[in-house]
C-alpha cells in the first residue's frame, strides 16, 4: 500500500452514529490481556496479519507458514491458559514491513481508539507484518488502510 486509503461505509450507518453507544465487550474488559496475546502472536507464534474484531470478540490470524487459511478466534478462548501453546512458536517473519519493537505501540493506539468515545470509536483493526498495512474500521461505518510509515502522523487525527 502506497497510500492512506479512506473508504467511506453503508450512508445508513453513518446517519444513525448519533444514535448508537459503545457498548463494553469482552475485549474491551481484557484489553491488556488481549494486547498481550495478539502481541505474542505477531512477534513470536508466526501470525503476519491479525485482525481485531473489539464489538464481536473475534480474532482472525493468517500464519506465514499456513498463509492461505485463516483462523478465527473468539471470545474466551483467546484467554484460555493454554491458547498460545496452540500455535508454533515462530520468531522471525522474512522481511517484515512491521519489525517486532513497533507491533505493541501500534496495538496502544488502537487501545486509544477503541476507549476513547463513546459514540464514534474502533470497531476493528488489523496489522499486517509482510505488506506494512494497518486497517481500521470505526463505529460510522468508515474504513482506513494506512501504510506503517505514516500511521502514526496519521493516528493522531483520529
Amino acid at each position: 500500500m502506497e497510500k492512506w486509503l479512506q473508504i467511506k461505509g453503508d450512508p445508513s450507518v453513518r446517519a444513525q452514529v448519533f444514535d448508537q453507544t459503545r457498548h463494553t465487550s469482552l475485549f474491551d474488559q481484557r484489553m491488556d490481556q488481549l494486547l498481550d496475546v495478539v502481541e505474542e502472536l505477531l512477534c513470536m507464534r508466526g501470525v503476519f496479519h491479525a485482525k481485531l474484531h473489539f464489538s464481536s470478540n473475534q480474532l482472525t490470524c493468517w500464519l506465514f507458514n499456513d498463509p492461505y487459511r485463516y483462523r478465527v478466534f473468539v471470545g474466551e478462548e483467546i484467554f484460555a491458559p493454554n491458547f498460545l501453546d496452540t500455535l508454533p512458536r515462530v520468531v522471525a517473519i522474512e522481511k517484515p514491513e512491521i519489525e517486532s519493537d513497533q507491533v505493541r505501540p501500534i496495538l496502544e493506539q488502537f487501545r486509544r481508539l477503541r476507549l476513547k468515545d463513546q459514540t464514534i470509536y474502533l470497531r476493528n483493526a488489523s496489522i499486517n507484518r509482510i505488506n506494512g498495512t494497518i486497517g481500521m474500521t470505526f463505529s460510522c461505518d468508515g474504513s482506513h488502510y494506512i501504510p506503517f510509515d505514516e500511521f502514526f502522523e496519521t493516528v493522531g487525527h483520529f
